[in-house]
């Protein structure tokens, strides 16, 4: 894996208005991503997970400037993309492209694959012939795993994994060198989970891809991340390389996280403790004082409640926290 640095991102925030009264005004915004920094290296996975609501979906459209961002600075190879229009960020669509959640909703029901495909391949301007073009929506579906009578096919025809196996193929078919993986395979049979993991990985080794990883799915995370991002109300609270965050994690949140993950093995499984954390996430539009996790945190002291802990460097990782755990 290479060291260097294909995307970095300084302290992004996407906050979104909330407006209400007569006439119309914003009396408050919510506050999805909150001054969130880091670095994703080449051909690298990068996970990043946390609960529902706690930004990762919101942090990943803004990325591929699917949302503005409030503030902040995107780097792609040393390329600002921030502030570029639609007209200036093309030729950086060709190298960024994203994979959606529900396979089911992204592919557009009215087309055929070929279309579907193709379409990137219209825009972009990757090919000389229409035989060229129809060879290369043929490659790109057997390099997911379909066949070439797909092609004339329309969505409603195929099954969730197959669907999502179409929608990597149009990410991959303007020849991306990084792709943002928004909960893949969370719409899947748990069956289907691990073919379509397996053709992600597959397609890096051959293409030398960037993987951003969002996902609930901890195991998963594991499985296929070189590095872990752990992300909580809208803030980066640990970041690791996979295995030490797994053996020892340092911020109460992430511990909470993976004592929630099955462990196939009964008797190891009996003797873990799981931690239950008390209390609901605070609302982003009114994000506790201090330290956001401080509300639900078991090891909470007066410090967290008023003053908030910034990302900090411990033993080659960091952790947002005042007390690391030990």
């Amino acid at each position: 894996m290479s060291k260097n640095v294909i995307l970095k991102i300084e302290n992004l925030k996407t906050w979104f208005p909330v407006t209400g009264g007569f006439p119309k005004k914003v009396v408050g915004y919510v506050k999805a991503v909150d001054g969130v920094s880091f670095e994703v290296y080449e051909g690298e996975t990068l996970g990043i997970v946390g609960e529902s609501g706690c930004g990762k979906t919101t942090l990943g459209r803004t990325i591929v400037r699917l949302y503005k961002p409030t503030d902040g600075k995107i780097w792609f190879k040393n390329e600002e993309l921030t502030h570029l229009s639609d007209k200036e960020l093309l030729p950086y669509r060709r190298k960024i492209q994203m994979v959606f959640q529900d396979p089911y909703a992204s592919l557009n029901p009215r087309m055929t694959v070929a279309e579907i495909i193709g379409e990137a391949l219209d825009i972009h301007k990757l090919y000389k012939t229409k035989e060229e073009r129809q060879e290369r929506i043929y490659q790109l579906l057997e390099t997911v795993g379909l066949v070439r009578e797909h092609a004339n096919r329309f969505p409603h025809e195929f099954s969730g994994g197959q669907r999502q196996r179409i929608g990597i193929a149009r990410a991959l078919a303007v020849q991306p060198e990084l792709i943002v993986l928004d909960e893949p395979i969370s719409a899947l049979d748990v069956s289907i989970q691990a073919q379509v993991v397996n053709v992600l990985i597959d397609l890096q080794e051959k293409y030398g891809l960037t993987y951003l990883f969002i996902a609930h799915d901890l195991s998963m995370v594991r499985y296929i991340s070189d590095r872990v991002i752990v992300m909580y109300l809208g803030n980066v609270v640990e970041e690791a390389p996979s295995r030490e965050l797994f053996r020892k994690p340092l911020h109460p949140y992430t511990e909470a996280l993976l004592s929630a993950v099955p462990i196939p093995d009964p008797k190891i499984a009996r003797q873990r403790k799981r931690i239950i954390l008390q209390g609901e996430v605070p609302s982003p539009l009114n994000p506790p004082p201090g330290c956001p996790f401080s509300t639900r945190c078991p090891y909470a002291k007066d410090i967290c409640f008023k003053e908030k802990p910034q990302l900090k460097e411990v033993g080659g990782r960091k952790v947002a926290c005042h007390f690391p755990l030990e």
